[in-house]
């Protein structure tokens, strides 16, 4: 027996040593909290080598969080992260700094610019061999150059130009400086020198966040060929379907990993939500049994008895709470129009320094739901912005009727004081609201209270879209002007949101690079590539 029992050992050492040489990343033990809420409670997860990993749960739960935490960022209250040695690990930074007066093309060759140092070095060694011969100098120039060549040195520029065409930057020019870049320009130029840096390790934060569809393909094919590990947070399930092989839930405080594809994770983690409703109901049922059994003995005949049952209590790993997220409760006002057509597009021609799409013309009817489509580059964007009066029109004309009132949200999460709470801002935009209806404001599109007195800034990207949803639900209008508003949301606030927008009275202008979201209650789709309305399909 005892032969047997080390031999079973021996049998768990290997396999642990085994598991410990294929993962890039552990995480054991993690507890987080802010205030009264729990992100994470003694929970974990590994990356391995071989993991293609998406991070999913609702708005509000830790998922960005977590990132700050494996990347450093941020110190856990408990917990041991554990990297891999002398591992690479590329990191979608959306504050990158870029530098002024340096072009997209400068900024995306400095993926390679140990390269670049590499190639400089060969080219002084070159100069001092032709004055001062040196074998030694000939030699090292030699392994810089093999180096140069393994790595595809020669190919940088080709290689450059692939990925700018593959993530749309091509559209607005890589000659363009890249500090003047609007924010989402700057998430796809970021992106797309993370990826030029062939890390060994990806860590993607919504990636797909100011992509169109055919450059999200693009990724995608890219995605399941990387031969590294890599961890995607992303809200976009049609996109995380396609690209992982394994997904990490986090809910109710803990860390779930799941082997397989995302419709088997959600299946599995529908019946382990189950049992363990069942289990967190139990518990509480026998918490307040033995909580009665303790008033009612503590002082007397079975004192003994009842002071043992609350060290029992003490100890008992008590389960979090399920249900303790904010549910968003969209509902847009509606100020009548007194006409029908509330806009009209005559040969209007958008862009920066030169046009993006040709002359095309379109209007909006009242009630009127119209969603705008095409891939090219910042086109629709900057097609809302220029109707907005943001930017200048390059040519043509469009006019809002005298009774038009527009409804905007731009997609870009900007703040003109990023250490405002939700409050103040919203108490800012709308100063006749008393600081209780604000907070009930606020509660209806799903912010938490404890975010309401945090700074914008500390806010998950799902939490500061929902302070600009806020925002549009509190001034009536006819027509809602809408860019990328599912950026960031979870799935079951974006069907809150489908639904609000579908009740609106008014009409709608949406640019979105999920057409499921708007499928069933679109009337129209304009593609602007084509420079037409098509009718919706199904």
């Amino acid at each position: 027996m005892t032969t047997l029992f080390n031999y079973v050992k021996v049998i768990q050492l290997l396999q642990k040593e085994v598991w410990i040489t294929m993962s890039v990343l552990t995480v054991e033990n993690l507890r987080q909290q802010f205030l009264d809420k729990t992100l994470y409670d003694d929970t974990g997860f590994t990356l391995n080598q071989e993991d293609h990993m998406g991070i999913i749960g609702q708005n509000g739960v830790g998922k960005s969080t977590l990132i700050k935490i494996i990347t450093g960022q941020m110190l856990p209250d408990a917990g041991k992260i554990a990297w891999k040695k002398k591992i690479k690990i590329g990191y979608l930074d959306q504050y990158v700094s870029l530098t002024a007066k340096q072009s997209i093309f400068e900024f995306l060759k400095t993926a390679f610019d140990d390269l670049y140092a590499l190639n400089a070095e060969n080219e002084k060694i070159y100069a001092s061999y032709a004055e001062n011969p040196d074998d030694e100098l000939l030699a090292k120039a030699g392994r810089n150059q093999e180096i140069l060549e393994a790595r595809n040195f020669y190919e940088v520029e080709t290689k450059i130009h692939q990925v700018a065409t593959g993530l749309g930057i091509d559209a607005f020019g890589l000659d363009r400086e890249a500090s003047t870049l609007s924010g989402g320009q700057r998430s796809r130029v970021i992106l797309a020198k993370l990826l030029l840096e062939q890390p060994d390790v990806l860590l993607l934060d919504e990636p797909t966040n100011y992509l169109d569809t055919n450059h999200i393909d693009w990724l995608i094919d890219y995605l399941v060929d990387f031969p590294g590990a890599y961890l995607v947070i992303s809200h976009d399930y049609e996109f995380l379907g396609q690209i992982t092989n394994c997904v990490c839930d986090i809910e109710f405080g803990k860390i779930t990993k799941y082997h397989g594809t995302l419709k088997q994770a959600l299946r599995q983690k529908a019946a382990n939500k189950e049992t363990y409703l069942k289990a967190y109901t139990t518990q509480q049922k026998k918490i307040q049994k033995t909580k009665a059994y303790i008033r009612k003995y503590k002082a007397g005949s079975r004192s003994t008895m009842a002071k043992s049952r609350e060290k029992q209590l003490a100890h008992m790993d008590v389960l979090t709470p399920p249900g303790n997220l904010a549910v968003s409760h969209f509902s847009f006002p509606y100020q009548p129009s007194a006409v029908r057509m509330l806009l009209e597009v005559s040969d209007l021609v958008v862009g920066y320094d030169k046009p993006l799409l040709a002359p095309f013309n379109f209007s909006i009817m009242q009630a009127e739901k119209v969603a705008i489509t095409g891939f090219n580059g910042i086109g629709k964007s900057t097609l809302l912005k220029t109707l907005l009066g943001i930017i200048p029109p390059l040519k043509g004309n469009f006019v809002f009727s005298e009774t038009t009132k527009v409804g905007y949200f731009r997609q870009e999460l900007l703040w003109q004081d990023p250490m405002q709470t939700p409050l103040q801002i919203v108490h800012e935009q709308a100063p006749g609201l008393t600081q209780k209806k604000v907070r009930q404001a606020l509660a209806r599109a799903g912010i938490e209270r404890d975010n309401v007195v945090k700074p914008v800034k500390v806010l998950s990207g799902g939490e500061q879209t929902k302070v600009k949803l806020c925002l549009l639900m509190l001034f009536p209008a006819n027509l809602l002007v809408l860019d990328e508003p599912t950026n960031h949301l979870d799935d079951d606030t974006k069907h809150a949101l489908a639904h609000a927008i579908r009740d609106f009275e008014g009409s709608v202008l949406l640019v979105t690079h999920e057409p499921e979201f708007y499928q069933g209650w679109i009337d129209r789709v304009l593609d602007i590539e084509k420079l037409q309305s098509a009718p919706e399909n199904g």
